[in-house]
């Protein structure tokens, strides 16, 4: 990619805290942050609205349906939008939540996820989290970072940004199980980077790993 601007992969399991942490690195960096994950809820979105069990989608159901979204520059990052809108609040439910990795491991759409992400990391300057970004999209970025945390923490951190309060070990519990069930889902896509830096984030604070990752791209960018 002769255009290729500079790239800061963010890779990690579920609830790693890769979204949250590559936005606020991009806006220390002064680069646009891209949540390739917010693509895949996005073409879910769009393919729920269309109808149908999710058992019944197929590549080609859910490709036709993402025909309505579009990624927006802002300032510091990308926001998906369907029909030229934000559908931030459908984009996070339940029903997009339980389906999306159903999605997500469908070959053409990932596909047309990473040729969108490579097209925004073609025009500016990036930090992209989510999977396969420091293998597949961006074999050659600038960082490759792969964000980790134990499942029980990952599903504490999960359920206070949902609730804004402290969850009950019960709800932890639950939690727990989905975050698990979705890590085992996602191993069979995707993986670390050889060449990755791996950071361990439970017993870190947000702020500390995003010191940290602004520090490495800082080194890394020159």
């Amino acid at each position: 990619m002769p255009n290729q601007k500079m790239a800061i992969a963010i890779d990690g399991p579920a609830a790693s805290g890769k979204s949250s942490t590559a936005k606020a690195v991009a806006k220390t960096l002064g680069f646009h942050h891209v949540d390739s994950g917010s693509l895949y809820r996005a073409a879910t979105t769009a393919r729920a609205r269309a109808g149908g069990e999710p058992s019944t989608w197929t590549e080609q159901s859910v490709l036709d349906a993402a025909a309505i979204v579009s990624l927006a520059p802002t300032e510091f990052g990308f926001k998906p939008l369907l029909d030229g809108h934000e559908v931030e609040s459908e984009m996070r439910s339940e029903a997009v939540t339980g389906n999306v990795s159903l999605v997500a491991k469908m070959p053409r759409v990932r596909d047309w996820v990473n040729s969108i992400v490579r097209q925004a990391g073609s025009e500016y300057d990036v930090v992209v989290d989510g999977r396969d970004i420091g293998t597949v999209v961006f074999p050659n970025a600038s960082l490759k970072v792969f964000l980790t945390a134990d499942p029980a923490e990952r599903a504490r951190r999960r359920l206070l940004e949902r609730s804004g309060g402290e969850p009950s070990a019960a709800d932890i519990d639950e939690e727990t199980k989905k975050i698990l069930l979705r890590d085992e889902m996602d191993a069979k896509q995707s993986g670390q980077a050889p060449d990755a830096i791996l950071i361990d984030t439970t017993s870190l604070a947000q702020v500390e790993q995003i010191e940290k990752i602004v520090e490495l791209g800082r080194e890394a960018t020159g």
